[in-house]
């Protein structure tokens, strides 16, 4: 349903992911009255995707996802674009505040499936509405007139922008032509290749991150923290750190000393000058070794195989690896005694906004959170440590302040992808997988109740380690494989861990095609012919056949050089991966061809979509092969991109090949898709290559 709400433009709105059965007017917040469009909106329930159209024939919908480099707002100004007729640069995508109901959530690879339906309702009823008050003032049939770049063209050529009839149209209710979405034969903008609207901006850094943002009085703020994962303050010596110039107050919170000084670089040697004793964490004696056994006892038994079948099997280690996002957690906050402002990249900033007031001290109401861009997440600013720990620095020390994370805080505390163990068996009997059992265990989280890791809807218990099994949604019934079963056990430690890019498929179906490549070498068969015979569905072996038509499977390698291949199904969309790797130096591969070929349904941007896939290709190498984090006695040894060992662009593919299927069906989810297809294209690729059996990820590590 779409509503009008009272307003002196266009001003239009369309329940997102919730339930509503009317629009009612609020005040304007001040950002919504002097925001981007500069025209004051009566509002609508919260719950809504508002779409306005400006006297300054500007389309502006505030967005009630957060961008973070996937290019969410270049898909939604291309939804609105295509049903408005208007020009992409005349369209104007702002990020919403937080607000009190309804569906802010960015995660799951679901913002333009959530977003495609509302967003071009809104559109083409606007449009509507536009084109009946051209008719209306021309006095000509609605349906004589067309639509094109942000204006109405009458017959006789005469032309009319948006913008000045956007008055007019806010009264029109019942419009004199159809306001359904076009047909997707009739897209001119939807699926075709578009460069990022803030592509300019983000390269001549005219785009705004919250480390960019100037709030009055706010400083520059760092924090000291323990050595040791859940480490707590004992006590601080910080008389030299007081005295030194430009520092501002030193105060104690949840985690650690904080340090607030006139630039950066005064709080980072005042930080250093702070004299700290600290109690080790509750991790203090417990190392990678220890770890990985406890996951490896954790593992739920697979069972018997059936009577008659022979067995593939194989166990499988994945390490803790970081979110490492390019840009560190940054958030500023401005804490009075009766009211809050926080400014930070959230993808959850409902419940992050309830946190922050329960932190603090305030009702929600009286805590407003503005969402900012994020330089990347991965999943990462689903938790909102960093806007709780500013928020908290800002009241202790009665002042606005910017907090930011090093690049240290971020990799030794911030979240991270738990580490796992995987145990499977491929049964087979004449000439077929009759069974396949995947049992795993993965490192889950409680922490006792204080420190970053507690804060953000953390589990709190204490350290102590637990077992508990259940039933795992295993994702091997993509292939026919027989009596398909899967369970799960986990390891509670006091760690702080978060959803890491495609979360669990990352790690199962990695281990799940490694064993799909062994079962078909075991049956004497080609990698891409088995899987070929048993996918259930048709579109993934679209997708396969693609990659191995446009990688050229099979072609001679010289030694030390192969091909690997793997598939994924999630999302309601598919992928396929094809890798070529040379590995002549074991300990140094390179790949050097990856080809990914997805069937996502509609790609709103086709070239958004590359970059997303392209940006999966590099997680799988980065963590088969390189990237992951070692716990020693309590605490990450790693502490940034020197041992942190991401794939820089020495490590990247030569040649990067990404092949959309078309499609007119609704979208699927794309942007976590095609890391699972990636990883486990890199892993077989590695195998066939060194004649081994990988088991523990990365390789080199």
């Amino acid at each position: 349903m779409v509503y009008s709400l009272a307003a002196s433009t266009l001003t239009l709105a369309a329940p997102v992911g919730c339930d509503t059965s009317s629009a009612e007017g609020v005040e304007p917040t001040a950002a919504e009255a002097h925001g981007p469009s500069r025209v004051l909106v009566t509002g609508a329930d919260e719950e809504m995707l508002v779409l306005e159209v400006t006297a300054a024939n500007k389309v502006v919908l505030r967005l009630p996802r957060v961008e973070v480099g996937q290019g969410i707002t270049t898909a939604v100004a291309m939804m609105i674009a295509e049903e408005l007729d208007a020009r992409l640069v005349d369209v104007d995508i702002p990020l919403a505040e937080a607000r009190t109901k309804g569906n802010q959530y960015t995660g799951g690879s679901s913002s333009v499936r959530s977003l495609y339906g509302p967003a071009r309702a809104l559109a083409a009823t606007a449009r509507a509405r536009l084109v009946t008050a051209a008719a209306r003032r021309w006095h000509l049939p609605a349906r004589s007139l067309r639509t094109r770049d942000t204006m109405v063209v009458a017959p006789d050529g005469r032309t009319a922008t948006f913008g000045s009839l956007t008055a007019a149209a806010a009264r029109i209710h019942r419009p004199d032509v159809s306001s359904r979405p076009k047909p997707a034969s009739k897209h001119r903008v939807i699926g075709r290749p578009t460069g990022r609207i803030d592509a300019r901006d983000i390269v001549t850094g005219r785009a705004k991150y919250a480390g960019d943002l100037e709030v009055a009085g706010a400083k520059p703020t760092v924090m000291a923290r323990p050595p040791t994962l859940g480490g707590r303050l004992v006590s601080v010596d910080d008389r030299a750190a007081r005295a030194m110039p430009g520092v501002h107050a030193v105060v104690k919170v949840a985690g650690g000393v904080a340090v607030v000084a006139e630039s950066f670089h005064h709080a980072f040697k005042a930080r250093d000058a702070l004299r700290i004793t600290w109690r080790p964490g509750p991790l203090a004696s417990l190392s990678d070794a220890a770890i990985r056994s406890r996951l490896r006892a954790a593992v739920p038994s697979v069972g018997a195989p059936p009577r008659g079948s022979a067995q593939v099997e194989g166990e499988f280690e994945f390490a803790f690896v970081s979110h490492a996002p390019m840009e560190v957690l940054t958030a500023v906050a401005d804490v009075r005694a009766d009211r809050a402002e926080i400014w930070f990249s959230s993808q959850t900033p409902m419940d992050a906004r309830e946190s922050i007031a329960s932190a603090i001290g305030l009702p929600k109401s009286k805590v407003r959170v503005h969402v900012v861009r994020g330089g990347g997440s991965f999943g990462r600013r689903l938790n909102h440590d960093a806007a709780i720990e500013a928020a908290l620095i800002s009241k202790a020390a009665r002042r606005p302040v910017k907090l930011m994370w090093s690049r240290g805080d971020d990799i030794r505390h911030g979240r991270m992808r738990g580490a796992s163990h995987h145990r499977i068996r491929a049964s087979h009997a004449w000439g077929r997988v009759v069974a396949f059992s995947h049992a795993m265990a993965s490192v889950s989280e409680s922490y006792e109740g204080q420190g970053l890791a507690a804060q953000g809807g953390v589990a709190v218990r204490g350290g102590v380690t637990t077992v508990a099994a259940g039933p795992l949604p295993s994702d091997s019934g993509l292939y026919n494989f027989g009596r398909v079963s899967g369970s799960s056990g986990s390891v509670e430690l006091a760690m702080p861990l978060g959803a890491w890019r495609s979360v669990d498929s990352g790690t199962m179906r990695t281990a799940e095609e490694i064993v799909v490549d062994e079962v078909a070498a075991e049956l004497g068969k080609d990698p891409v012919a088995f899987r070929r015979g048993t996918l259930r569905n048709k579109a993934v072996k679209a997708v396969l056949d693609k990659v191995a038509a446009a990688g050229n499977w099979g072609r001679p390698l010289p030694s030390g050089q192969a091909q690997g291949v793997a598939v994924h199904e999630e999302y309601g969309s598919c992928v396929a991966c094809l890798v070529e790797i040379d590995a002549t130096d074991p300990k140094n591969p390179r790949v050097t061809k990856v080809v990914m070929a997805a069937d996502v349904g509609t790609a709103v941007n086709p070239r958004g979509l590359e970059a997303q896939l392209m940006g999966t290709a590099v997680d799988g190498i980065s963590t088969v092969l390189r990237a992951g984090l070692h716990i020693d006695r309590g605490a990450v040894r790693e502490g940034s991109f020197a041992d942190f060992r991401y794939a820089r662009q020495q490590h990247s593919p030569l040649r990067f090949e990404a092949h959309i299927m078309p499609s007119r069906r609704e979208p699927g989810g794309a942007g976590e898709l095609g890391v699972p297809a990636a990883a486990g294209a890199v892993a077989n690729a590695y195998a066939r290559a060194t004649r081994t059996r990988p088991r523990r990820f990365p390789i080199n590590f």
